[in-house]
């Protein structure tokens, strides 16, 4: 089966020659709003015009409310305004920020006559463009009309409101939200300087991050994205340094106040989180990018080193799960299998019969499995097999039967299990606990489970319900190989685990002892997906965590001219091997890290209910995840390697792919009314792709080859990431060393 074969199979949106047809009876609006991003359009994207006029990376686009407009960010320090109907750039402004703007924005409600845009300077900074007089120029110097620069980290991205043309909102990575009101002032000192008071922190989050969803918050979140809700202004939801995105409903939040008073991380109304994340700690997990859909009832999430991921913000939706971290454990951690009763083998899941009308999409579904069968036999096109699957339970879901449904989790876990891309092993457990729920004496959900939990190194767990499925298999199947064959694998495992820890209480180093650079940063990758999943997510293996020293000769308190700090910077480094002595007394005795948690209650999470993979987000932390269009039923993400990939939202299958960049595509930004995308990178310019008849259906761009492209990606993922420095000391070092001439600080 090929790509092409893949792309037959029908969209929910129809024909759009239909949906033409239609506009006397359903209005030309509701047709308008449907048509913009029809699958068919969708399908043939191609690049249109490529728009020159930067001369950095360009890290922020954003459309203005009509979509007449498009502005942009760059390295170059300089904000471009670019004329939709032209093509053509109509203003270059020389913004005097002193480092990389990540973010820009049109304040609305101001006839796209004022602007804002944050920088790695940590300002923010307000421009009226009715100061050029309606004159052309394609690089001016212009005086900001406001300046704020009370926060101290990079400003990482900018919000605004639908309708209100006094407020906008900046994310800092300093671990604030601020509110900067123009009406109240045009400027404000800068960060830490003797005279700074401004009251304008929303979110004060310097100890808001956590490790995992059981903890009480203390580490300082820095915020790298945030965005408010068209349709409901009040909430608005943002993403930092751990891996839960909050959302708050400002209505709810204290009152303003100053950086000089520090406050708890006040309560959000709501916490996401893939389940399979809520208890990973590892460092370098964490967001890129935060957005609510069109309607306001979904958000988006991209993680650094992850994939794209889906969420519901109305938690009484039924496709909604809320958990705790005692839920986690009763997920991926299995409590003992109870044997069932030999009376209940033979018990049958209840079919229902399909109606006359529902008989052509039933029908659809078993061609649908077929396919997916057949990749699993064959070993081959997985990602198609899963997509097929993926059709059945998301986009024909109320349609199909208990017994089709327990078929196709079981069938999609085992693609999974075979495909082994990043946290693919999570999915199959997902998968396995449905069809668990649907009948719980299924021997392939738990033959399924076994091969699951082995490949995370649950090996009790692993043996457990490999004996079940034996217990549940029907006599003389041809599956009891396969269970034979897994208990094997987990004693070898078994054994192999236990000979490994040997050898390393035989070798221990001891605690605190110092590691050259060499030793840190170069160890080797790990050849194989598989070999790497289980080593990354197995709860035998031991993190090195890394703490770190600096100090910064000379005064740091003088500045040269160009506001940069000059010094030597030194750093030594410790591997931990037990935290736990981090709190021992002088007299020897262990004193509790968790006094001030014993009253904490853990949060309340809310689960994933669709997955995008194919991309790869690890070198920049600005990474965009976008829906397109009004209706929001496509999502879009950048990649590592210069390649955009587009999905059906439903479903999560993949749809398209675009080459975008000559190295990293970080931007996406639908244009609000037409069938229209802007993208930016590492590429000093801008890309719109626009449908072309002429394009083909799945792919733009010289490469071919979809699957090896994605393939790439996912090792790049599972590849073992080499110990980086940590953000805090990368942020320090870059302002210490090398402010001046870096380029493209993207992450």
């Amino acid at each position: 089966m090929d790509a092409a074969e893949n792309l037959r199979r029908p969209f929910w949106d129809g024909s759009v020659t239909d949906l033409l047809d239609a506009r006397s009876l359903h209005g030309s609006r509701e047709i308008r709003k449907r048509v913009q991003f029809h699958s068919s359009l969708v399908q043939k994207l191609a690049l249109e015009k490529e728009m020159e006029g930067h001369t950095g990376c360009v890290n922020a686009i954003a459309w203005n409310s009509n979509g007449s407009l498009l502005i942009s960010g760059s390295d170059d320090t300089k904000i471009n305004i670019w004329s939709y109907n032209n093509r053509e750039l109509l203003h270059g402004i020389d913004t005097g920020h002193s480092a990389n703007i990540f973010c820009t924005k049109f304040v609305p409600e101001t006839c796209d006559e004022v602007v804002v845009s944050g920088a790695g300077d940590a300002e923010v900074r307000v421009f009226n463009m009715s100061r050029l007089s309606g004159r052309r120029s394609r690089e001016i110097s212009m005086e900001p009309s406001a300046v704020y620069q009370c926060h101290s980290r990079r400003v990482k991205k900018l919000a605004v409101e639908i309708g209100n043309p006094n407020v906008v909102w900046s994310a800092s990575e300093d671990g604030t939200l601020r509110q900067h009101d123009f009406r109240e002032c045009s400027s404000c000192p800068r960060a830490r300087s003797a005279n700074q008071e401004c009251h304008n922190v929303l979110l004060d989050l310097r100890c808001g991050a956590k490790k995992s969803l059981a903890d009480m918050p203390k580490l300082p979140l820095s915020l790298k994205s945030c965005d408010i809700s068209s349709v409901r202004p009040h909430e608005i939801v943002i993403g930092g340094s751990d891996a839960f995105a909050r959302l708050y409903d400002r209505r709810m939040l204290p009152t303003l106040s100053s950086c000089q008073t520090k406050r708890e991380p006040p309560p959000c109304i709501k916490m996401f989180c893939p389940l399979h994340l809520a208890n990973n700690k590892k460092a370098y997990l964490h967001l890129t990018h935060v957005a609510f859909s069109p309607n306001g009832k979904e958000v988006l999430l991209s993680y650094s080193g992850e994939h794209v991921y889906l969420f519901d913000v109305d938690t009484d939706s039924t496709s909604s799960v809320r958990y705790t971290a005692d839920y986690v454990r009763e997920q991926l951690f299995v409590p003992p299998f109870h044997k069932v009763p030999a009376k209940e083998h033979a018990k049958q899941r209840k079919i229902s019969v399909s109606t006359t009308s529902r008989t052509l999409r039933v029908d659809m579904c078993r061609k649908f499995m077929q396919v997916a069968t057949r990749s699993m036999e064959m070993g081959k096109n997985l990602m198609y097999g899963i997509d097929a699957c993926s059709e059945v339970l998301e986009s024909v879901g109320p349609d199909i039967d208990d017994n089709m449904r327990h078929d196709c989790l079981c069938t999609r876990a085992g693609l999974y299990l075979k495909r082994k891309w990043k946290n693919d092993v999570y999915m199959a457990i997902r998968d396995c606990n449905r069809a668990r729920n649907i009948d719980r004496t299924s021997y392939q959900a738990h033959l399924y489970m076994s091969e699951a939990l082995l490949q995370l190194g649950r090996l009790r767990e692993a043996f457990e319900y490999a004996e079940a499925a034996n217990i549940l298999l029907p006599p003389h199947s041809e599956l009891r190989k396969q269970v034979d064959d897994i208990k094997q694998r987990v004693a070898s495992a078994e054994l192999e685990k236990n000979r490994t820890e040997q050898n390393g209480n035989a070798k221990a180093d001891t605690h605190g002892k110092l590691r050259s650079l060499r030793d840190i940063f170069s160890r080797s990758d790990v050849s194989g997906s598989s070999s790497q999943e289980g080593r990354e997510d197995s709860d035998y293996d031991d993190e090195m965590e890394l703490d770190y020293e600096t100090s910064v000769s000379g005064d740091e308190s003088r500045e040269n001219d160009q506001g940069v700090f000059r010094g030597s910077l030194s750093f030594r480094f410790h591997q931990r091997e037990d935290q736990t002595n981090e709190h021992t007394g002088e007299n020897g005795s262990t004193e509790s890290a968790h006094n001030d948690d014993s009253a904490f209650q853990s949060d309340v999470a809310i689960d994933m209910k669709q997955r995008y993979v194919a991309h790869c987000n690890v070198g920049t932390d600005i990474k965009q995840a976008s829906f397109l269009g009004e209706q929001g039923e496509f999502v879009a993400s950048g990649s590592d390697d210069g390649r955009w990939f587009i999905w059906e939202k439903r479903t999560g299958r993949l749809i398209k792919m675009l080459a975008g960049d000559s190295a990293v595509l970080n931007c996406i930004q639908p244009h609000p009314f037409d069938c229209a995308v802007a993208t930016s990178g590492i590429d000093y310019t801008i890309k719109l792709w626009t449908p072309d008849a002429n394009a083909t259906s799945m792919v733009a761009g010289p490469e071919l080859d979809v699957l090896s492209a994605i393939e790439n990606n996912q090792r790049k993922l599972c590849r073992n990431r080499q110990i980086l420095l940590p953000f805090e000391f990368l942020e320090r070092f870059r302002m210490h060393e090398i402010a001046e001439g870096f380029e493209c600080a993207q992450s």
